[in-house]
């Protein structure tokens, strides 16, 4: 059975079981309270025909009166006030009797109560109400009335009722399978493209969409489908991709081990062609081997930030972030020696839990961004307070417009000038992913010829 027939026949069920549900609880209800306000209505009557009847009987000489006057006049009483609707018992006694029926025990002390009592009698297709109460009169009088209706008409007006709503009920039900069949098959043929879109494709027709009409769950459906199939015809911008990621994995180790391997060739070249007291050379060689130890922990790292493998090689530990300054200074001193910049530095920051071999990586980044844009002779600032770093130098500046985009990967302001000093553009790149590690966030201001001040502010 296809899905539009389920779907059609469970929502008919349903509906049809709601509706009649509702409709029974109604026509219940209806009658219940139709047989309710008929019974109150008679013990209302009774009540008051009751109070008006003891008055009479207290006011007028009855006890004197013959047998046959008496019964004439009460015979007159409820004439007077209840026409053939009324019953009157006196010592278990019926007395007088204006109705067509008769009661088979008088006696009874239902109607022996000074409230009004009321059952309904069911003979046949005939339904009797019958309601009594003791006459509220003065001592010595022991009557009884009772009020009896035929409420048989009632009862047919409920079951004309019934069957008006049930044939009500029947024509809207057959309607409604109409509407439902009718209007469940047209909403769900656009799945009937869908379905012959998918065998396109399968075929080899990768080009081939499906139109969205609608934005409910099958236009949601349609545009995910268009989605998937433009996924696929792209698979081969997607080896694209893969190899561009590659492509900045390896820029980026390129980039971050050309400072320790600067350190490493100058230090070789002096062991090479400088002669050395036994003492310098050791410290050669063990800066040497330092570098070598940071370029191996560095490698694991960096491939860690560039998402092929977990994060369990990054360390964090306390670190002396005045420590920290004073490595990243040095690291740097050769490199800025050669340009003829100064760097300042000042660190005013408590320890901090980072991983020192990235953070350095970071703040010799920021040091070569800004060697690279400023001129000889200038200075450059590094300044730990509280939770932030900055860097600033006297360059060049980045133009306004420029400034939000020098976070992006191979992304250089000024291409040639960046080339020519051996940049590839993902210093702040990756400084920005090893301020997210920690975190932290990057903060770039720059003027045009005045210089850039960039800070690393903690918020964490």
């Amino acid at each position: 059975m296809k899905v539009w027939k389920k779907l059609s026949l469970m929502t008919v069920l349903v509906l049809l079981l709601a509706s009649g549900i509702w409709g029974a609880v109604v026509i219940y209800r209806s009658a219940e309270y139709l047989q309710e306000k008929t019974m109150e209505s008679s013990r209302l009557q009774l009540r008051s025909t009751a109070f008006a009847l003891g008055r009479e009987l207290e006011n007028s000489p009855i006890q004197s009166y013959s047998e046959v006057a008496r019964n004439s006049y009460i015979d007159f009483l409820i004439k007077k006030y209840g026409a053939d609707s009324y019953m009157l018992i006196e010592n278990g006694q019926v007395i007088c009797n204006l109705t067509p029926f008769e009661l088979t025990d008088p006696g009874d002390e239902r109607w022996n109560r000074r409230e009004e009592y009321s059952i309904i009698q069911n003979r046949g297709e005939q339904y009797i109400l019958v309601a009594g109460k003791r006459v509220p009169a003065m001592e010595g009088m022991d009557y009884h009335l009772v009020f009896v209706q035929d409420i048989s008409e009632l009862y047919k007006d409920i079951k004309r009722q019934v069957l008006f709503s049930f044939g009500v009920w029947g024509g809207a039900s057959l309607f409604s399978v109409l509407a439902i069949f009718l209007l469940t098959r047209k909403i769900l043929s656009p799945l009937k493209e869908l379905q012959q879109a998918a065998k396109d494709i399968s075929n080899g027709e990768l080009t081939r969409r499906v139109e969205t009409y609608t934005k409910d769950e099958i236009g949601l459906m349609a545009a995910a489908f268009n989605s998937m199939a433009e996924r696929i015809e792209n698979q081969m911008m997607a080896l694209s991709q893969v190899s561009e990621q590659r492509r900045q994995m390896l820029g980026s180790l390129t980039h971050e081990m050309k400072t320790p391997m600067t350190s490493i060739i100058g230090y070789s070249e002096t062991l090479l062609n400088v002669n050395l007291k036994k003492e310098q050379q050791e410290r050669a060689l063990w800066h040497i081997n330092k570098e070598c130890s940071r370029l191996e922990r560095l490698s694991s790292k960096l491939m860690s930030l560039m998402g092929l493998y977990d994060n369990e090689s990054i360390c964090m530990e306390q670190t002396s972030m005045r420590d920290l300054f004073e490595q990243a200074a040095r690291l740097e001193e050769h490199h800025l020696k050669q340009k003829n910049i100064k760097l300042e530095y000042e660190c005013c920051m408590p320890d901090r839990w980072i991983d020192r071999d990235l953070f350095e990586s970071l703040l010799i980044n920021l040091i070569d961004n800004a060697a690279k844009a400023s001129k000889e002779g200038t200075v450059i600032s590094l300044i730990g307070k509280e939770n932030r770093i900055m860097v600033q130098d006297q360059g060049c500046g980045i133009p306004e417009d420029e400034i939000a985009r020098v976070t992006e990967a191979f992304y250089m302001v000024d291409k040639a000038r960046s080339r020519k000093a051996g940049g590839c553009g993902l210093g702040l790149a990756l400084c920005c992913r090893i301020a997210a590690l920690h975190g932290a966030e990057l903060l770039i201001e720059s003027q045009v010829g005045k210089g850039t001040q960039v800070s690393v502010i903690f918020t964490k």
